[in-house]
């Protein structure tokens, strides 16, 4: 895990918002498109804090194109929503953070999702790993990207809520 956001594919301004910096990322197109349809792009342009687990490109590439494409049209916007909310928590949680969050828990953190489910961090090995409702797991792979709204912590999996 790093602990800044200069391994990300473009450099984040932490005085725009979640939106605005993730439109200039070439690494988060399918995120970007995802967002969009979901109806969520308003919400992270002004609102927040928020704090977004932003699957890379290849996240979703490897969570199934056929699902993800699906998704995108607009009789599947329920679905969607569920699934990007899941990837959202209110406030503004820095790697640190959510660290002292596990140190209180025992080695466990667990998260409240926007979309009401919730995630757990843990520890693997130096990396904070999120574990979903059904058992999934994504690492993060680039955290504290600072934004005007909150931050972003990119992660190599798409996470699933129980119920979309």
């Amino acid at each position: 895990m790093t602990a800044s956001s200069s391994n990300f594919a473009f450099e984040m301004d932490p005085e725009k918002s979640i939106i605005t910096n993730t439109e200039t990322s070439e690494n988060h197109k399918t995120l970007l498109a995802a967002i969009k349809a979901a109806d969520l792009e308003e919400i992270l342009s002004y609102s927040g804090p928020f704090t977004v687990f932003a699957p890379s490109d290849s996240a979703f590439e490897n969570f199934s194109n056929k699902s993800i494409a699906e998704l995108l049209h607009a009789n599947n916007k329920r679905e969607l929503r569920a699934l990007m909310t899941y990837h959202i928590i209110a406030g503004k949680f820095s790697a640190s953070k959510i660290l002292k969050a596990m140190c209180r828990g025992g080695g466990k953190a667990s998260f409240t999702t926007v979309q009401g489910d919730k995630l757990i961090a843990t520890m693997d090995g130096v990396d904070i790993v999120l574990t979903d409702s059904n058992g999934n797991t994504a690492k993060i792979t680039n955290a504290d990207a600072n934004q005007c709204n909150g931050v972003i912590h990119q992660i190599d999996s798409v996470i699933q809520p129980t119920k979309m």
